[in-house]
């Protein structure tokens, strides 16, 4: 089985490569958005490069995927959206939302057998058939799947009853205004058109509250001078200091109401970690499905050039003895076609191999073929293929309970029905009357110059701007005044069908969560099913392999001695060679086998020594 040569325990303190570390979004943070982007590729790509050959381990190559691999950067500013929707909660705002769609990882040319080498004795043919390998592009092994989380489908919750804006905010006037006014009467003002110029300078503070009360302290200001002779006071300035609240009784009433977004948000952070390592977990068990068969298609390889050198030899020792008049010249060109035949199988397993490498490379940097160096590297894997002696298995229930228990992605779809309910609680007092309670403290003040002409004008009114501010502060003139507020529908369809459709929106999320169990618990068992046939096919396999080598010494043997021809020795090597690209491909069958199995349950980053939070900051040990 793969494993990594080294642990992949990624220390949280160690220093983050350059561009990699993201800091969460907090109020009291540098940035909320992150570092600038960098694609350059981390230095360990350049590293391992010798000699024109990149030599690659799985323990290399799950380092590299941490550290460049597109996919997972992309995720890492979920957590930073996830923060600021916590931000515009604790302001009072709606959250905004999370994107729930994760990247697989390409899904590859396959393993060995995507050409598979026929057998002779079945065709009834003389040579090996070989078949002519797709192009990548055609059988669509390039992209990305994609996979979404959302519980809730494509239709949003409605936000219910609006929250109060949590956030204090200034608000202030500032005008002056000069107006020409013609008089009917000249007897009211004591001039046929009245000039005034007016003042007006205001300033306040208002916020909302978590109980849904919002409050206003405005300080209002007015002067006003006029060219009326029947005003007692001109110019003269009125202010008033004033308190407004309004406390909602029914619909929007609350601390758990008010406050529900900041409550989403919060799941919604956890939901954004939770998603990151679901996509480290897909990203990282494809860099190990890919680079299991980039193995086995390098095995391969390996096994069509033997393939090639022995079909050549089999031709030089049949010429050799058609020249010598020992064997018919019919066996020379069936020795012929041997040879080109495994040529080619030998042209469509480089291929592939040439194609696995190109999705592998794209996986592991950030710069894909841009990279002129990594591009012109041909990839060296250092790691074989093997197969532990024995399977240490738990009982079904246990694996499947510890699925339940440590899957991602049914955390994170537990916490989005949790959120669903918590969003029901504004659409359902959303369905409420409106009663409100209005309380309204204020002081006023009056201040000017004496008009000569009005005698009977109260001497305590003259003065100016500091005469009103006293009168203010000793709350000479107060206003005090407290009512009710109602706006009771006779019917609230609108808010009644939102919270019906909410409701059915829940249930339907709880649906679709049991069917994300079941299928967990599909995966588990059927993962264990894989385990178990590939353990069984690849010892069948190194079996095959090995009585095929003996049957191949045993005729070419019988064929040394003129015993045999070259047809039967064509038959066995063309056996044997399919029987080593067999077992070859058993091997990794049974390798992913096994990585589809730690994924299943949730621990194929703890088999493979990965830390989520080190992942997070890009960190490598």
């Amino acid at each position: 089985m793969l494993k990594p040569g080294i642990s992949l325990y990624l220390a949280a303190v160690l220093c983050p490569s350059p561009g990699l570390a993201q800091p969460r979004a907090s109020e009291g943070g540098v940035s909320r958005t992150g570092p600038p982007l960098n694609f350059r590729n981390s230095p360990r790509v350049h590293e391992l490069i010798r000699a024109g050959g990149l030599y690659l381990s799985l323990a290399d190559a799950l380092e590299l995927t941490i550290e460049n691999n597109l996919d997972i950067e992309l995720e890492r500013y979920t957590l930073l959206v996830a923060d600021t929707d916590l931000l515009r909660a604790r302001g009072g705002g709606t959250v905004r939302g999370m994107n729930f769609t994760l990247a697989e990882a390409p899904t590859g040319v396959g393993g060995p057998l995507s050409p598979v080498l026929t057998n002779p004795a079945a065709t009834g043919s003389a040579t090996a058939g070989s078949s002519v390998t797709t192009n990548a592009l055609e059988l669509g092994v390039l992209g990305s799947p994609q996979t979404n989380l959302s519980m809730q489908g494509t239709i949003a919750q409605s936000n219910g009853t609006s929250v109060p804006v949590f956030d204090p905010a200034i608000v202030g006037q500032l005008n002056w205004t000069h107006q020409t006014t013609p008089q009917s009467n000249s007897v009211t003002t004591g001039t046929p058109s009245l000039i005034s110029e007016t003042t007006l300078a205001n300033a306040g503070i208002q916020r909302g509250f978590s109980t849904g009360a919002v409050a206003g302290l405005m300080f209002n200001n007015s002067h006003q001078a006029l060219n009326s002779l029947r005003t007692a006071y001109n110019p003269y300035t009125g202010s008033n200091l004033g308190l407004n609240v309004s406390q909602p009784l029914l619909r929007g009433f609350g601390l758990g109401l008010n406050r529900r977004f900041i409550r989403i948000a919060g799941d919604e952070q956890k939901i954004g970690g939770l998603l990151f390592q679901q996509q480290l977990i897909a990203s990282v068990y494809g860099v190990i499905r890919l680079y299991t068969d980039f193995v086995a298609l390098y095995q391969d390889v390996k096994v069509k050039q033997e393939s090639v050198t022995t079909a050549e030899r089999l031709l030089s020792d049949v010429s050799a003895q058609v020249e010598e008049g020992t064997l018919a010249p019919v066996e020379q060109t069936r020795a012929n076609a041997q040879v080109f035949s495994t040529r080619q199988d030998l042209a469509n397993s480089q291929g592939l191999l040439e194609e696995q490498e190109a999705i592998l490379k794209n996986v592991l940097t950030r710069q894909g073929n841009e990279d002129l160096e990594v591009r012109s590297a041909h990839i060296i894997p250092t790691d074989a293929l093997e197969i532990p002696a024995q399977d240490n298995i738990q009982p079904i229930q246990d694996l499947v309970a510890e699925a339940l228990a440590n899957r991602p992605d049914l955390r994170q779809a537990r916490l989005q029905i949790d959120i669903s309910r918590i969003g029901l609680q504004g659409s359902k007092n959303a369905t409420l009357p409106e009663v409100d309670l209005l309380g309204v403290v204020a002081n006023s003040g009056l201040a000017g110059a004496l008009n000569p002409l009005e005698p009977s004008a109260d001497p305590a009114l003259i003065g100016g701007f500091g005469g009103v501010l006293d009168q203010i502060l000793s709350r000479r003139y107060p206003t005090y005044g407290i009512g009710l507020q109602l706006n009771l529908p006779l019917r609230n369809r609108i808010a009644e069908a939102d919270f019906a459709r909410d409701q059915i929106q829940v249930k339907q999320s709880e649906v679709r969560l049991r069917q994300l169990e079941n299928q967990a618990r599909l995966e588990v068992e059927d993962a264990i099913i894989a385990l178990r046939r590939a353990r069984a096919s690849a010892d069948a396999a190194a079996q095959a392999r090995q009585f095929q080598q003996e049957s191949l010494a045993a005729e070419q043997a019988k064929f040394d001695v003129g015993a045999s021809t070259s047809f039967f020795v064509i038959q066995y090597q063309s056996l044997l060679a399919q029987a080593q690209s067999t077992e070859v491909a058993a091997k990794s069958a049974y390798v992913k086998a096994r990585a589809a199995l730690e994924r299943a349950i949730g621990s194929i980053l703890t088999e493979n020594g990965i830390s989520v939070e080190a992942a997070l900051k890009g960190t490598m040990r």
